[in-house]
């Protein structure tokens, strides 16, 4: 007999700036705990939602009610990506939080991929209710970092349509003429999603080093592109700023794709494999 999960169960969450769509795994079983997703940034979205949908379940499985959450302008929920705001997606990080807490009645964490992990941490820093835990995919340390190679996809676009070198956008200074822009007032189009300058603004001040450390336990999940390879300089050091700040942090390279950069839907079993083990704990899941 073939295995069969339950459904998840959709539902629009009503927000300040119109509805939340979300999706719903709940726990089978008694429930040991409860994560809110907190999705990566656009295309990215698109290419870890199986992935997600894959994790969500084994999690379900395990007693831990998963609540998948489209930030206001993505996905489902209401709103253009035009509109999408870094204030905003942190009120729907409490929205998601409060809902789960409510519902389920257990300490509620967040798992946050790519630069839905950076997001889970600014809002971590600051939130009246902390998350009980943070679970995170390939964290995006820096917000400008980030910003700086979403807008090189304009950058090559350019190149492509008008040859190397032709025009600004295409010179070696194309990025910071585009930045000039943003910080100018000007929303930019990258890869059919349009950046206002003020959400362009928030990730440019966004940085995991300049963070007040988390409060709480992180399982942080970094992909290897080569068996053998440590993590880079950047995450060696924000890991021992953090463990040097009191912070339980458990740090763990898994071999897999790049799952939020392939061009085919990538599949990672050794990155669920490893997440769902943290779950197996009957004491102390989240």
């Amino acid at each position: 007999m073939l295995h069969t999960h339950p459904a998840a169960e959709p539902f629009f969450l009503k927000a300040t700036h119109g509805d939340r769509f979300c999706l719903y795994h709940a726990p089978r079983g008694p429930c040991r705990g409860a994560l809110l997703y907190v999705h990566p940034f656009g295309d990215e979205m698109n290419r870890t939602r199986r992935l997600a949908a894959q994790q969500a379940r084994a999690l379900a499985e395990r007693g831990i009610g998963v609540l998948l959450l489209d930030l206001h302008g993505c996905g489902d929920s209401s709103g253009d990506f035009a509109e999408a705001r870094w204030a905003t997606w942190k009120d729907d990080l409490a929205l998601g939080h409060a809902w789960l807490h409510e519902r389920l009645g257990v300490p509620t964490g967040l798992w946050g991929v790519r630069l839905g992990a950076l997001l889970a941490l600014d809002y971590a820093a600051g939130a009246a209710t902390a998350p009980a835990r943070l679970l995170l995919w390939q964290p995006v340390s820096s917000g400008a970092a980030f910003l700086s190679q979403f807008l090189r996809l304009r950058v090559a676009g350019a190149m492509l349509a008008n040859g190397a070198g032709d025009g600004p956008e295409g010179s070696a200074g194309g990025t910071r003429e585009l930045r000039a822009r943003l910080a100018a007032g000007e929303a930019l189009e990258v890869g059919g999603y349009e950046i206002a300058p003020a959400l362009a603004a928030a990730l440019e001040g966004c940085d995991t080093a300049r963070l007040a450390a988390p409060g709480c336990r992180i399982d942080w999940f970094e992909i290897r592109s080569a068996p053998g390879r440590p993590p880079g300089p950047a995450t060696q050091r924000l890991a021992e700023m953090w463990r040097a700040r009191g912070v339980q942090l458990h740090l763990e390279q898994v071999d897999a794709p790049p799952f939020w950069s392939t061009q085919e839907i990538a599949s990672c079993p050794a990155l669920l494999a490893a997440t769902s083990a943290l779950f197996e704990e009957a004491v102390d899941a989240v």
